[in-house]
């Protein structure tokens, strides 16, 4: 499904947009339902500052309808399909964000370095990977979306060799590294290797960043404990293990979402075999 110029983007930058990934009226529907969970008005900035503030803007929501319609959208499969060459794949069960601008009058919520990896670079440095983040509104480059070290995939072996052996496999030291914020469309699916240094941005604008983090992996059928612990995750509302998730359980008053064919075996629900 990827042109010759996405091919190219993700060979030489490793990450790939791909336009359009959900219809409008998804987009529209998992902001209300962050507006909701976060109990803000999208319209009033004086309503979008939390306090204490969210750590980067993340919103701790999981389950919601909204969610789960656009990680079962045949267009995001297919995205991740095409990456991995793999029908049988499992959907991330991950979270929203949504960061404020930043202002002298609010805490930002920003107090760590903003560039990591999400995996244990010298354990897992030859595993491909890949995650994805759906961008819920019209993103400029200053406005607290994602940036990424363009290219690093591909010379991360050449650059651990100028490393010290006690280097942090998660923080890269950034000497000599420059951070690229990549703007992007409403309805932007935006998919980048795991091995890019990446993270959120400041947001120095006037308007929130709002999006969702989508990726999706082969499938683990055969481990059935996995799939099990999956499987009650979306039927009791519950954030995976990785995450702090909502105190509140604000999720957890309302029933499972509604999974298509395709969602049930995202989720593990039904085998792909």
């Amino acid at each position: 499904m990827f042109t010759d110029d996405q091919w190219s983007c993700w060979d030489e930058n490793g990450y790939v947009i791909i336009p359009d990934a959900v219809p409008a009226a998804h987009l529209e529907a998992t902001i209300s339902a962050i507006a909701a969970f976060l109990d803000l008005d999208p319209s009033d900035p004086e309503t979008w500052y939390a306090d204490p503030p969210r750590r980067l803007g993340f919103v701790e929501m999981y389950h919601h309808q909204a969610m789960w319609d656009n990680r079962q959208h045949e267009r995001v499969y297919e995205a991740f399909k095409t990456l991995w060459n793999e029908e049988k794949l499992w959907v991330s069960i991950d979270r929203a964000n949504m960061t404020p601008p930043e202002r002298e009058d609010w805490p930002h919520g920003f107090k760590e370095s903003l560039i990591h990896w999400d995996m244990d670079t010298s354990v897992h440095s030859e595993t491909f990977k890949v995650q994805g983040v759906l961008y819920l509104t019209d993103t400029d480059v200053n406005q607290g979306g994602f940036q990424c070290v363009p290219g690093f995939h591909r010379r991360i072996f050449d650059w651990v060799k100028t490393q010290p052996p006690d280097r942090d496999p998660m923080r890269p030291d950034m000497t000599g590294l420059e951070p690229v914020a990549i703007p992007g469309k409403a309805g932007d699916l935006l998919i980048w290797h795991s091995l890019l240094p990446h993270g959120n941005s400041r947001n120095t604008s006037e308007r929130p960043r709002w999006c969702q983090y989508i990726s999706a992996s082969p499938s683990a059928e055969d481990n059935e404990n996995l799939r099990q612990y999956r499987i009650s995750l979306w039927k009791n509302r519950m954030n995976p293990d990785a995450f702090p998730g909502d105190p509140r359980g604000v999720e957890r008053r309302s029933g499972p979402a509604r999974l298509t064919a395709l969602g049930r075996r995202l989720l593990g629900l039904d085998r792909w075999a």
